[in-house]
């Protein structure tokens, strides 16, 4: 069965790619991008519901699909996927504000209204780096300007008066001279979805370990992969020589302390519904896949 790869937002995939470690791996693949192929579009889903649990429910195309570790835990325990536990990443992020804002440290945003994903990384990570600052109740999450795409295109309009970004996002609001309050650095986890062979996910992680060495030795190598994710509308804008290397892939495990110390912090937030029906298990072994 070819094996289905699909970029997120990262540098690992694209390396890996124009290099060959794919193929020098025998992975028989195709290799997908849906990002700028769409025009961002999917990134520009409106209301309170457009978040990545949501993508996790519709069903994702790729073998392995990457989110913010919170998601892909609970998605996991639903029976939306596996989530891959050998592996891990963290991703850079920040509360951004225009250069202009009057707000200068974490304890301003203090019922300010920032745009987030709904049950997304930018979500949880908000609350992670902001309570530290004040009462859960002031941290004032606006769900509805869309996911990421949508959320950097209304910081840039000045329809925001803040917002989290990662990745690419990030770096082009700090290249431009937007504020970052506060870092909100989360970590991602992979979901594997279907059924695709054990082989297979070794050769892919073998091929994202080559890629994820030559990024930390040459990152400026890399860092204009970014605009392959990017629809065309920013690349004006963009100066990726200015980037940095982005998500890192950790290859080491997402273990079961791990794994439920995450679920307690996501049902001490109420993060999901409450009242809703329970998970379908709380079992890392059922929920979590392990070939290493």
């Amino acid at each position: 069965m070819t094996f289905v790869i699909e970029p997120h937002f990262r540098l690992q995939e694209w390396v890996a790619e124009e290099k060959g470690y794919f193929a020098d791996e025998g992975l028989d693949y195709v290799f997908q991008e849906k990002i700028r192929a769409t025009d961002g579009r999917q990134h520009d889903q409106q209301g309170q519901k457009a978040g990545a649990y949501q993508s996790f429910e519709a069903g994702r195309t790729a073998d392995v699909s990457c989110a913010c570790h919170w998601t892909v835990n609970v998605a996991a325990s639903n029976g939306h996927g596996k989530l891959w536990g050998d592996i891990y990443s963290v991703a850079p992020a920040g509360i951004f504000v225009p250069e202009s804002s009057p707000i200068r440290k974490p304890e301003d945003l203090a019922g300010v209204p920032i745009s987030v994903g709904y049950q997304s990384g930018s979500h949880y990570a908000t609350i992670q780096g902001l309570e530290q600052y004040m009462p859960r109740e002031r941290i004032n999450l606006s769900f509805g300007e869309g996911m990421l795409f949508k959320r950097l295109d209304n910081l840039l309009e000045g329809k925001s008066q803040a917002s989290t970004l990662f990745s690419g996002p990030y770096y082009l609001a700090e290249q431009l001279g937007y504020r970052k309050v506060i870092d909100t650095t989360f970590m991602i986890a992979s979901m594997v979805t279907g059924t695709p062979e054990a082989e297979d996910l070794r050769k892919f992680y073998n091929a994202l370990k080559r890629a994820q060495r030559d990024i930390d030795l040459r990152p400026e190598r890399y860092t204009h992969y970014y605009r392959n994710e990017f629809p065309d509308r920013y690349h004006p804008l963009m100066d990726t020589r200015r980037w940095g290397p982005g998500e890192r892939i950790v290859f080491e495990p997402y273990t079961e302390e791990v794994f439920a110390q995450s679920r307690e912090w996501i049902a001490a937030r109420e993060i999901f519904d409450v009242g809703k029906a329970p998970l379908a298990t709380d079992s890392y072994d059922a929920a979590v896949l392990r070939i290493t």
